[in-house]
């Protein structure tokens, strides 16, 4: 699966690599020089989004837990980072950041279930604000059958969201809990425990209607600020639009992304769809590929030291744990 998920980065990358050399490499890296340090402060903001999610994660755990949002800030940095710079298919950063809380001191049920909720409460804000994007697309653009497309393959997806409620209605855990052990054996019990508190803990989180809602509304939130990094990116290029047109092409390339979910960091398809989107509202070529430039430098100047930190807290837990093992007293024979 790694392996697999390596190759199509790696042929992601050079399609990206090609889609920015036919827009024109000189033009592109004009584009950027003007940016100058505007890129730096477009990657920044992105920490503005992020902040938004944890005011939205860190209120579902009882009120009992002792973590603050500085610390969630931290887990959803890791988490993100894992995400879009590994091949882990965007679930390996969610099985990290439950495992950074439990290292916390956060119980186990509460740390699953309350990433269980965040993640699907953020799935149903992104179909949300995409659906709203789409719909904005569809009236804007010329191209009626390219737009009525979008538009129907995304309610086509409605049902797999609905699904995930359900299915945690039902009892995800539970009813899954089976074929963990079978794949994972003894190191899912070690890691989750009891499949029948997972789901209770998911429930009880979900009853709490306030702080489920409150949750939902920081969740789009979040995906609607993205818009602004798009206008913001677009200004230091020299290219400014309005935030109506930002939230158009955000939503679209949140999309693009999603559906290229096992492609890390949607690489190639994140860069195509700005090139067809953006043209589609008026950037030109040399603009679009700098966009989808200043989109990964993003993830480069965030995601790369999370990447980072993250090794050196292994390390740590690691050396932890060896010393832990020379301090136990040799078995008596």
């Amino acid at each position: 699966m790694i392996r697999m998920a390596s190759l199509l980065g790696l042929l992601g990358l050079v399609a990206a690599t090609l889609l920015i050399a036919r827009s024109g490499y000189d033009e592109v890296m004009a584009a950027l020089g003007q940016a100058g340090w505007g890129i730096l402060i477009t990657s920044l903001f992105h920490l503005v989004p992020l902040w938004a999610c944890v005011m939205g994660w860190q209120p579902l755990l009882p009120g009992k837990v002792k973590a603050g949002k500085p610390f969630f800030m931290y887990v959803l940095w890791i988490r993100a980072s894992v995400n879009n710079l590994m091949p882990v298919a965007r679930i390996g950063g969610e099985i990290l950041s439950v495992r950074l809380m439990i290292k916390h001191g956060i119980r186990k049920a509460p740390s699953i279930a309350s990433t269980v909720v965040e993640i699907t409460l953020s799935i149903l804000a992104q179909f949300v604000f995409v659906l709203i994007g789409v719909a904005f697309f569809v009236l804007r653009v010329s191209n009626e059958n390219l737009g009525m497309q979008l538009l129907w393959g995304l309610l086509i997806t409605a049902p797999a969201v609905g699904a995930l409620f359900t299915i945690q209605k039902v009892g995800l855990f539970g009813l899954f809990e089976k074929i963990f052990g079978l794949l994972l054996r003894d190191k899912w019990k070690k890691f989750a425990g009891s499949g029948a508190k997972l789901d209770h803990a998911v429930r009880t989180m979900y009853r709490r209607r306030g702080k489920a809602f409150a949750c939902f509304m920081w969740q789009f939130a979040s995906w609607a600020l993205c818009s602004f990094e798009i206008w913001l990116a677009l200004y230091y290029l020299g290219h400014p639009i309005s935030l109506l047109e930002a939230m158009m092409i955000e939503s679209l390339i949140q999309a693009t992304s999603t559906a290229a979910f096992a492609v890390p960091g949607a690489l190639g398809v994140q860069e195509a769809g700005f090139m067809l989107f953006g043209s589609m509202l008026g950037l030109t070529p040399d603009i679009a590929a700098a966009l989808a430039v200043v989109r990964r430098c993003r993830d480069l100047i965030l995601y790369v030291p999370g990447l980072l930190v993250w090794q050196i807290q292994e390390s740590r837990w690691l050396l932890q744990a060896r010393k832990q093992e020379l301090r136990k007293p040799p078995a008596a024979s």
